[in-house]
């Protein structure tokens, strides 16, 4: 599994705009220039995260950008869910999706939310906050040490 772009550019964004928290206002082209993305991305960024409503947008003098909340209140979940949508493995387990050949007798279906409700979970165990700070150099990286990744559980409860 991986990352849009887009979703990747929300992070990179949301974390220029956090380290901003509690200063003055931003600027969609202050944070194009902090990120190195092209400003018409950051623009459009800007557009679907203060639509989900973790970004607000003040116009007029002092005007600018700021997070709609506190940083340690917004998660990687929220930031990937305002650009890709609810998170969700399989198209089969999204409201709506009836488009596999394979839905009548499919045993996986029933599984999926549960998978993806996991995902979600670790997703939003990570806090803006977190994802806003410089990583410290001397820390190990995660492929270099599997063991401290986060493990992914699932509940017999959750179970349909």
């Amino acid at each position: 599994m991986r990352l849009s772009s887009m979703a990747d550019y929300a992070v990179v964004t949301m974390s220029a705009a956090a380290r901003h928290c509690g200063g003055a206002r931003v600027t969609a082209q202050q944070l194009a220039e902090e990120t190195g993305l092209p400003l018409p991305t950051v623009q459009k960024l800007v557009s679907k995260l203060s639509a989900a409503g973790l970004l607000k947008s003040v116009r007029g003098l002092g005007g600018g950008l700021k997070l709609a909340r506190p940083a340690a209140a917004i998660t990687l979940a929220d930031i990937v869910e305002a650009v890709e949508g609810p998170i969700a493995l399989a198209s089969c387990s999204m409201p709506g999706r009836n488009d596999c050949t394979l839905e009548p007798a499919c045993s996986v279906r029933p599984h999926w939310p549960v998978v993806d409700a996991a995902l979600r979970g670790a997703l939003a165990g990570i806090s803006l906050v977190q994802l806003s700070r410089p990583f410290p150099s001397s820390a190990p990286t995660p492929s270099a040490t599997p063991s401290h990744a986060p493990s992914l559980s699932f509940s017999p409860e959750l179970m349909p």
